[in-house]
């Protein structure tokens, strides 16, 4: 049954369509301040090679333009008591801007790029979506989107990506593309009646009750000082090929996906660190099961909670079962809505966000790279600030490289909240649980509890620091072909391996290292500075580490 929409248009001209339950979620959370950073989806993509500015500017223009989630303004009908949306506004302007011309600085760039990538939406005037293409050089473009998570999801921002790609390849050669109209985000989203909405709630209801909402995360929590804040940080690590192939190995004759082993090895090395044995964990169903939704641009996705248990005796093979049983019956059930579940389980809960469990898991399938023509190739750059909802989110990419498939892990965690220190100790201690499943997937879980690693070594010494990043650098590429002074990018390393850096140079040389200091200093010898800098900044705090 489509949502119903009035019969022609309103007094105000505009044919008004009801949001879903999610988008309207979305749109009270939006309402709230601290919240509101943690509903835009930014998209910041560094292009290197001759890029044809009027004609990049042009092609998301026309992207922009063409679908009616990215024209969007909403509304509360209060008489309807429903938020609802008209698409017939005009789409928003991309921006273009020459740094260079300017006399931008790089901290310049830095800060226009966060203000594009954090500046809120006012959803009744604006359209939901932004774009700025900005020239750093002859040779260098950021490319700088952002859209509103209201009509945006992770399918989505594939499919903007390659339309400008495609639009852009036919400007350059002058052709004029003719694309068919994309069907209106309200013709394939289908309401279901209350009766069926209810009883579907009471079966997953049935299923999770009895589980803690919370989840005991192995970290020390700082109590909050001054102004709340949802910052974030990243720190990934990525498995060995052989280590990949056992443990992928294992998890086929399990009839497991790589999102479930993510699953599994976060549930088992929470149950290895801590008391708790039973698991409410979230994740994203992107909810496109209908096939035509293959070429809308909208916000489908659903946020799902499955219940993950580890007894006693489980073995890493009885984990990865229960998880893939879990999953299967969460899949089944990915239209109920969270919140009628979540106030069912937890009705004294006051919070907006999350909803059920504050921990998330996630299959990473966001693009790496996107290459324009094939003078020009794009790397998405590392967000900064980073906004996060949940405790802690884990997301899992299944690489491949030279010598095989590498499966890797990333983990996203407020930094008012948890130390570096402590999340990185527990990155160690799911490559432990990884190298678990892999070599011994008959052995109990829990036969072993995991332990925190020994502190790294003092590196005062400049010859022995600019050894440690080399070394860090040979693990991470997979090669010791390179020179002090080269770029890692130009050295074969990209955004992903890049987290991977920040999080092995943190590691071994027990300094904390941000993703954007490497992106200023990317050779070797300037990241052997930035230790020793860091190291300096530590000396001078009288707190030390949190």
């Amino acid at each position: 049954m489509l949502p119903e929409t009035p019969n022609g248009a309103s007094p105000d001209g505009h044919t008004w369509y009801p949001a879903t339950r999610v988008q309207q979620g979305m749109w009270v959370l939006d309402r709230d301040a601290l919240l509101r950073p943690t509903q835009l989806v930014p998209t910041v993509v560094e292009f290197t090679g001759p890029v044809d500015h009027e004609v990049l500017v042009s092609s998301v223009r026309k992207a922009l333009a063409r679908h009616p989630s990215l024209r969007a303004r909403f509304r509360l009908d209060i008489k309807r008591r429903r938020v609802e949306y008209h698409t017939d506004g005009p789409p928003a302007e991309p921006g273009l801007r020459d740094a260079t011309a300017e006399g931008w600085s790089e901290d310049d760039v830095d800060h226009r790029v966060r203000t594009l990538s954090g500046a809120p939406f006012d959803l009744g005037r604006d359209a939901p979506a932004r774009a700025e293409i900005i020239r750093l050089g002859p040779e260098r473009t950021l490319l700088v989107l952002n859209v509103h998570h209201i009509v945006f999801d992770g399918v989505s921002r594939g499919m903007l990506l390659d339309e400008i790609r495609s639009l852009y390849r036919a400007g350059l050669d002058g052709v004029e593309p003719e694309p068919s109209d994309p069907p209106h985000p309200a013709t394939v989203t289908a309401e279901r009646t209350p009766e069926e909405i209810e009883e579907q709630v009471a079966d997953v209801v049935g299923r999770l009750r009895g589980a803690p909402p919370e989840v005991r995360l192995p970290f020390t929590r700082t109590p909050c000082e001054g102004e709340e804040s949802l910052l974030g940080a990243t720190l990934a690590t990525a498995l060995d090929e052989e280590t990949t192939e056992k443990a992928m190995a294992v998890a086929a004759q399990e009839g497991c996906t790589p999102f479930m082993v993510g699953v599994a090895l976060l549930a088992g090395t929470l149950a290895r660190t801590g008391s708790q044995r039973d698991f409410l964990i979230a994740f994203a169903w992107p909810g496109r099961d209908d096939p035509a939704t293959a070429d809308v641009i909208g916000m489908f996705m659903t946020t799902v909670v499955l219940r993950v248990t580890v007894g006693p005796d489980d073995t890493w093979r009885d984990l990865l079962s229960g998880v893939r049983v879990s999953g299967m019956e969460a899949f089944v059930d990915s239209d109920v809505p969270l919140d009628a579940v979540s106030a069912a389980l937890n009705p004294d809960r006051n919070a907006l966000w999350p909803p059920l469990s504050p921990v998330l898991v996630n299959l990473d399938e966001a693009p790496r790279s996107l290459e324009l023509t094939p003078d020009v190739t794009g790397r998405l750059r590392p967000l900064d600030p980073m906004f996060v909802k949940y405790d802690l989110a884990m997301f899992v990419r299944l690489e491949d490289t030279a010598g095989g498939r590498r499966l890797a892990l990333s983990l996203d965690y407020p930094v008012n909240v948890f130390g570096h220190t402590d999340v990185s100790r527990f990155l160690h201690d799911l490559r432990r649980s990884a190298a678990g499943l892999a070599t011994s997937p008959e052995n109990p879980v829990l036969e072993e509890s995991v332990r925190p690693t020994a502190a790294p070594a003092d590196l005062d010494d400049p010859a022995a620091r600019l050894e440690l990043v080399r070394s860090v650098w040979s693990e991470v590429l997979g090669t010791d072909e390179f020179a002090d002074d080269v770029s890692f990018f130009e050295a074969g390393g990209d955004s992903l391996l890049l987290v991977l850096l920040v999080e092995r140079l943190g590691q071994v040389s027990g300094r904390e290292v941000r993703t954007m200091d490497l992106f200023r200093s990317p050779t070797v010898s300037g990241q052997a500075e930035l230790i020793a800098g860091a190291a300096a900044s530590a000396a001078g705090s009288a707190g030390g580490d949190r």
